[in-house]
């Protein structure tokens, strides 16, 4: 009988992904980066609106294989927000109770769309207790805590499998240079960058992975000097990506390089990438696009052509009452006119000196 509802819980998982087409690849027109090519991977086109969706699919059938979830499971995870947003929807599919146990400061959007999609909000102080918070949760309540944090590097095929790596490298099969020089992302979990990374690295390509980290997060600084025993007493400001802790699933050998990138610049970025396609994104877009520009800015000078590609990781939508609201970043993240300056030069002369 568990293996008959563990069956059809595979099946409905696998029908919803099959109702679902790809995500678009957005070509970025800058004249001031002639041959130079940007592509976004637009995740915010999935059904719960998130790359997220892609782990909360992988984590549900990782954990129904491994015989962890049952017909009356009750599921819990610790997330800042996207994660918990898809697992909702995805409990919801199997008629599963879901608890998110997140920080308070969670943008309010993404606290109603899980609540949405079923699924309960249970709030902490600071982003550090969650992980504790959500194993006493589900010790108490005899539940299963999905656990992306560890678990993400791992619930993905990162050999193919329609990943995210596949999916990019054959949606720019078509382009002009077809191969990416570099690859750009921030990491949550660190699930999708030993995702694209491993791939690379299996189908012997010489795409490279930037791996980019925002303020108040402990990735660079564990990428840098080995310790993982690493530490921030804040939590990260853009919301989605950073952690206070090293994160089981980061995996620092499938990286080539790693770049801090100043909450300010995050900020500015999405404001001036609104610009360009019309279109809101949230912080952590803004995290990868200022570090694809550093690169394309590096190549112009060293008078080299090729293709970049990064993650929309989600919309802007659902931040408009914070990282859209005036007031709020000028309290939160501070005055954004210097990379709001360098922006609009790169506009002009392809330089962001």
């Amino acid at each position: 009988m568990a293996n008959t509802w563990i069956n059809q819980a595979i099946a409905i998982i696998e029908a919803d992904y099959q109702r679902s087409a790809d995500t678009h690849l957005i070509k970025l027109d800058i004249p001031s980066l002639k041959g130079i090519d940007i592509y976004l991977k637009d995740e915010s086109t999935h059904p719960t609106g998130s790359l997220k969706h892609r782990l909360a699919r992988s984590l549900f059938l990782y954990a129904l294989c491994n015989g962890w979830i049952k017909d009356d499971t009750t599921i819990i995870e610790s997330s800042s927000g996207s994660t918990a947003v898809s697992e909702a929807y995805f409990a919801r599919l199997l008629g599963l109770p879901f608890i998110a146990v997140m920080p308070r400061s969670t943008a309010k959007k993404k606290v109603q769309q899980i609540e949405f999609y079923g699924g309960r909000c249970h709030f902490v102080d600071h982003s550090s207790e969650i992980y504790d918070e959500s194993e006493r949760l589900a010790k108490s309540l005899n539940g299963h805590y999905m656990d992306q944090f560890t678990f993400a590097e791992r619930a993905t095929d990162w050999r193919g499998n329609n990943n995210i790596a596949n999916s990019i490298f054959d949606q720019m099969s078509r382009e002009p240079h077809p191969i990416p020089d570099w690859i750009v992302m921030s990491p949550g979990t660190g699930g999708t960058s030993a995702t694209i990374g491993r791939y690379i690295r299996y189908q012997q390509l010489t795409t490279k992975l930037c791996v980019v980290d925002p303020e108040n997060s402990v990735f660079f600084d564990y990428y840098r000097t080995g310790d993982k025993q690493v530490t921030s007493c804040m939590g990260s400001k853009i919301e989605g990506i950073g952690r206070p802790r090293v994160e089981p699933s980061f995996i620092p050998g499938v990286v080539d390089s790693m770049e801090k990138v100043p909450d300010t610049a995050s900020i500015a970025t999405i404001y001036w990438l609104e610009k360009m396609i019309g279109r809101k994104a949230g912080a952590s877009t803004g995290t990868n696009l200022y570090g694809i520009l550093q690169i394309a800015t590096k190549m112009k000078a060293e008078g080299k052509t090729g293709s970049l590609v990064t993650l929309l990781c989600d919309s802007g939508e659902r931040y408009l009452d914070t990282y859209y609201n005036s007031t709020w970043v000028a309290q939160n993240i501070g005055d954004l006119s210097e990379y709001e300056a360098k922006l609009e030069q790169l506009s002009l002369t392809g330089t962001l000196n």
